[in-house]
């Protein structure tokens, strides 16, 4: 897939859900995997045409396994002239060592959020982008229903009145197949996770169910996303735009 592609996709969710206004400061957050690293390219190319300015930052939370090489995504925001921060933790000694969880994910994830909110708010950032993509979506809606017994699943603006933080979520219209294209053609410099609990979480038997679902009914993933943003969900409803409206009346 072609960045003009994936530009596309988010310039599409940036309007339809007014993720962006003038100055905005966006703080990217960086896993280093597919996901996280599509995001910044993508953004990064936005802003140099996007009618409001604004600003990115990208931070990478490590939560101190002890193995992972940051000097490429380091050499990739400088290519980009995106200033980068990376938090030193002992997110991984607390869950795996300490703690010894037995659901490590949640744990992981709040310490993980809250670090990268610290950090955010340091750099003097307003808005912090996740690199949740449209299977994330749908995967996320499965796992509130076969496990909370609810049809929910994350909006793809949030804005979170304790840490007055906005986080928004550009590549909510992507695909997680037209993420790894675009990673794999444009050769994005992926890190490979080392939490052991990856590929063993209640999101993976999600995401196989699905897959194995999309196989026997072809489709299927596609109509689930269009349930989720026809089904009223909290945030999910389209804002129109000016020159979408006008066009409208036109017709």
């Amino acid at each position: 897939m072609k960045l003009q592609q994936v530009l596309s996709h988010v310039r599409r969710a940036v309007d339809d859900y007014h993720m962006i206004q003038q100055g905005d400061k966006i703080a990217v957050g960086i896993s280093g995997g597919k996901d996280s690293l599509t995001l910044l390219v993508a953004l990064n190319a936005l802003r140099r045409f996007y009618p409001q300015s604004f600003s990115l930052h990208a931070v990478t939370v490590d939560l101190g396994f002890g193995n992972l090489d940051f000097r490429q995504i380091e050499a990739l925001c400088g290519e980009l002239s995106v200033p980068y921060t990376i938090v030193p933790t002992q997110i991984a000694d607390i869950v795996f060592t300490q703690r010894k969880e037995s659901n490590p994910c949640s744990l992981c994830a709040k310490m993980r959020k809250g670090a990268l909110n610290d950090a955010m708010k340091a750099a003097g950032c307003n808005k912090v982008a996740y690199a949740h993509h449209k299977d994330d979506v749908v995967e996320t809606m499965l796992l509130s229903l076969v496990f909370e017994g609810r049809f929910h699943t994350f909006s793809p603006v949030t804005y979170l009145d304790r840490t007055d933080i906005t986080v928004i979520r550009p590549l909510v219209y992507m695909s997680e197949a037209d993420v790894i294209g675009f990673v794999n053609k444009n050769h994005i410099p992926v890190v490979k996770s080392p939490c052991p609990a990856d590929g063993y979480t209640k999101r993976e038997y999600v995401k196989q169910l699905l897959r194995q679902m999309n196989r026997e009914n072809p489709g299927v993933k596609e109509r689930m996303f269009t349930a989720i943003t026809n089904g009223g969900l909290q945030n999910w409803t389209a804002v129109q735009t000016t020159e979408k409206k006008d066009l409208h009346e036109k017709q």
